[in-house]
């Protein structure tokens, strides 16, 4: 019989390292039967004892249960990579977040984190652009981009929707996207929107003097994406954005490669991410879906905002952002295990979701600068309409950087002014 439990084992550098919450089912003995069952059948094992599974391949393959904290209900399993097609990211995540999800003698399991080898992590590019390159491309050095999305969300033609990117962008704005659930519909076709869009990005750049950016949907069939990307390009668009759960993480791989010799940054949007994060207990961590984005290559990715109207709390959005942007996490023993980036760049962190410009001075002390900031109904929803609601927020993050309170900026603008009067009020 395999033993999968070994508390005496020390990961080694070749060793994919995964750390689970567990609640075990009336079932299930206890906690270490149930990591025994969870090594097995996540890698060589089986229900029942098997004549085909050798001593030399149990011997070679076999996986270690090598923490167990009863307390807490966490457990961490170290894996050969010898058991993974390292740039095949759904084959790993269906050993490791696979059949176990059904397994009887488990009541919950939440697959907390993932520490990655070096030989999968160098199978990756990782982000074309990261924060630097981010940087680079929009000429912002100083201070979090800031944006906004299309609202409603569906519903304007083609020449509606490029009014309100143009009015965001004079405004003040550096980005407009779209929002997760515009592709292309009769009332507003994709090709049109791009080509209308995209002249009213240079009329802002002209009036304004600076660099302004469109993120239009393409999520689709990966055929389809490839197409949308290949026409944003060739009308002289910069960034692209993906719905990355619902498209997939084999479509994800492809779109990053495909896009790896053009100039185009991707955006990522997490919609619907909570069916897997949200319960504490059970599904998969916003911590580990931020790192397997920015093991795939996402430039920019929703982590949360903490304030607003997204469920995410302060602990969770901090460590999402640790993971994108720090070259070298070290293990916490509850939520987060080491990870060394090796040459994979940072991915830009962006917060959106319920946010007007009076939590900008909340935005920038918790999360800082390296920060996408994005307003929805905080900018199409102010009384003077979207040109003020962008001049709004821009002043906003003026007045945060200046050292100036909200309502001493508000006293010489006017825009300003009347968000915290909108949104100010108890």
């Amino acid at each position: 019989m395999v033993d999968y439990i070994n508390l005496d084992y020390i990961p080694s550098e070749d060793d994919l390292v995964v750390m689970y919450y567990v609640e075990i089912s009336r079932r299930c003995k206890n906690l270490h039967y149930a990591a025994q069952e969870i090594a097995k059948e996540s890698s060589i094992g089986t229900w029942t004892e098997i004549a085909t599974l050798s001593s030399e391949i149990a011997q070679k393959l076999k996986p270690s249960t090598f923490y167990i904290d009863q307390a807490n209900k966490i457990i961490k399993i170290a894996y050969t990579k010898e058991l993974f097609e390292a740039n095949n990211l759904p084959q790993i995540l269906s050993a490791i977040a696979g059949n176990i999800y059904g397994m009887k003698v488990l009541k919950s399991l939440r697959l907390l984190d993932i520490s990655f080898p070096r030989d999968i992590v160098n199978a990756y590019r990782g982000p074309k652009f990261g924060i630097e390159g981010i940087r680079k491309l929009t000429k912002v050095k100083n201070r979090p981009l800031l944006g906004t999305i299309v609202k409603p969300k569906v519903g304007l033609d083609e020449i509606e929707h490029s009014k309100v990117c143009e009015d965001a962008w004079i405004g003040g704005l550096d980005i407009v996207k779209d929002d997760e659930n515009l592709t292309s519909m009769k009332f507003n076709k994709f090709e049109k929107r791009i080509i209308e869009t995209l002249k009213a990005r240079e009329n802002a750049e002209n009036e304004t003097g600076e660099r302004k950016f469109y993120m239009p949907n393409i999520t689709a069939p990966l055929s389809t994406m490839k197409d949308r990307a290949d026409f944003v390009i060739d009308n002289g668009g910069e960034y692209v954005m993906v719905d990355i759960l619902t498209v997939g993480f084999s479509a994800l791989q492809e779109i990053r490669d495909y896009l790896d010799q053009k100039e185009v940054v991707i955006h990522a949007h997490r919609a619907m991410h909570a069916a897997l994060t949200r319960n504490k207990k059970h599904g998969i961590t916003m911590q580990a879906l931020s790192k397997i984005m920015r093991l795939i290559g996402m430039d920019q990715l929703h982590t949360g905002t903490i304030v607003g109207k997204m469920e995410g709390g302060k602990k969770e959005v901090l460590e999402c952002n640790q993971i994108l942007t720090t070259q070298q996490i070290s293990d916490n023993n509850i939520t987060l295990l080491n990870q060394d980036w090796e040459n994979i760049k940072p991915t830009l962190p962006v917060a959106s979701g319920g946010l007007s410009p009076l939590h900008i001075p909340d935005l920038v002390q918790i999360l800082g600068k390296d920060m996408v900031y994005q307003f929805g109904g905080g900018c199409h929803g102010h009384p003077g309409k979207t040109i003020a609601g962008a001049k709004a927020i821009r002043q906003a993050i003026d007045a945060v950087l200046s050292g100036f309170t909200l309502e001493e900026y508000a006293k010489k603008n006017i825009e300003l002014a009347e968000a915290i009067d909108k949104w100010g009020k108890k």
